[in-house]
């Protein structure tokens, strides 16, 4: 991590997140940048913060879910917060698994249908 804070320019393509999104995501308090009159510098923390929901965002967790666990930390230390992530991943596994297994029906019928039709030309 840079020992200079980045520039609101910077962390959108360190992450490569538009504008919008960033401002969003201050709005949401999920990052706190330092500021100085219109201007927004992001230390280490919010480039570790900004990864942690690029990263909860991939494997497909909300926002708000996101930013409750980031609170945590802050209120109860880094133990609550792995007990907290534990069970949203276990949870999130789950619906992951649902929807593969349901993706897995969906591409042996579309399969089997295109075969029987490919068959009846």
């Amino acid at each position: 991590m840079p020992d200079e804070p980045l520039s609101f320019k910077e962390m959108c393509t360190r992450f490569d997140v538009t504008p919008r999104t960033l401002r969003y995501y201050e709005y949401i308090e999920l990052l706190s940048p330092i500021k100085e009159g219109r201007a927004r510098y992001y230390g280490p923390r919010e480039l570790a913060r900004m990864t942690l929901i690029l990263r909860g965002r991939r494997f497909g967790f909300s926002l708000e879910e996101i930013r409750q666990w980031l609170l945590l930390y802050n209120r109860k230390g880094t133990k609550e917060q792995y007990l907290v992530w534990i069970d949203l991943a276990n949870r999130q596994l789950a619906a992951l698994e649902k929807q593969r297994a349901e993706l897995d029906d969906t591409i042996r019928d579309l399969k089997a249908l295109r075969d029987r039709t490919a068959e009846s030309l």
